[in-house]
């Protein structure tokens, strides 16, 4: 297909790209992703479901975990009809306001899931350097209002991208390097000046995933430190061991957030299957992991999930 037609911006459409040079093989590479989805929705299905049902577990870290498996969900929802759309019927088109949509959906969650990641370490925080005043800070109205401010966030920092991209013309190549829509990629289509996107992107995702991660470093550093002066060596490592499950998912989620973001940004010369790869991994493998990594680390999560599937 020819690029897009700037003069034709309503007809316009984006081509997606799967694993170029296996489109033989697409059907047979559809069958782990289907596999991927499945056990992400239903993993985060389940946590969901566990939490809301036992009331033992509604207590402000199970609510935050809620918070994030809905995230999650979110975030895969968004992303499976045009990822399973490739692989198992090769359907690459995606028109513009499609595009934007999915884009807007993409970012806003993964900005929404950044602010609950340090609800998480903020939880972990006052449960191991003010225990004593752990019930009364974090309270059921305290906790949803900080869960609408984290939604409210993310969808302010992230509308005014796709408002910006409806304003552009596209006339260059309309070939995307992935199999969904992300801004700092559909930008570079556009055959107008991008500055604004370009600093407003950028300053978002520093005034927001940048402050946010931050503030989770700041946050252990404190945690750290209360704990280093705990004299019993076993409650030393009772206490590190809650953390263990918030630390991995927050380096599943940064990891390749900011890998993907450098790659896009400043690695023009990288290869164009380890951007491909990433960006499957980005999307596809804290969701995935997320509620495995709770699952597996706490014990009462655990042995709820057990008696789900075994009674």
């Amino acid at each position: 297909m020819s690029a897009v037609n700037a003069t034709n911006f309503t007809s316009a459409v984006f081509l997606l790209t799967g694993i170029p040079g296996q489109e033989d093989v697409y059907l047979w590479i559809s069958i782990p992703f289907s596999l991927i989805y499945a056990i992400l929705i239903v993993g985060n299905s389940v946590i969901l479901f566990i939490i809301k049902t036992d009331p033992s577990l509604h207590e402000p870290m199970y609510i935050f975990l809620s918070m994030l498996a809905i995230t999650d969900l979110g975030i895969s929802i968004a992303t499976m009809p045009t990822i399973l759309g490739i692989f198992l019927f090769n359907s690459r088109e995606i028109r513009l306001d499609a595009c934007f949509a999915q884009l807007f959906f993409i970012h806003s969650l993964q900005c929404i899931e950044s602010s609950v990641l340090l609800l998480m370490a903020f939880d972990r925080f006052i449960a191991i350097c003010n225990p004593l005043r752990y019930v009364s800070i974090l309270t059921l109205p305290r906790i949803a209002k900080m869960g609408l401010v984290c939604v409210l966030r993310g969808v302010a920092v992230i509308i005014p991208l796709p408002l910006l991209l409806k304003q552009y013309q596209y006339c260059r190549a309309n070939i995307l390097s992935h199999s969904y829509c992300l801004h700092q990629e559909v930008m570079k289509m556009a055959c107008s000046d991008i500055t604004v996107n370009s600093i407003y992107g950028l300053s978002g995702s520093l005034l927001t995933m940048g402050l946010d991660s931050l503030l989770i470093f700041f946050s252990y550093v404190m945690i750290f430190k209360t704990v280093l002066s705990i004299a019993s060596k076993v409650e030393c490592l009772r206490a590190l061991k809650t953390c263990v499950s918030h630390l991995c998912v927050v380096l599943l989620f940064y990891i390749p957030e900011i890998s993907l973001s450098v790659i896009h940004r400043f690695g023009n010369s990288s290869s164009h299957l380890l951007q491909i790869v990433l960006g499957y991994v980005y999307l596809l493998v804290p969701p995935l992991m997320n509620p495995i990594v709770y699952s597996v680390k706490s014990k009462h999560l655990r042995v709820r999930i057990i008696r789900l599937f075994i009674k």
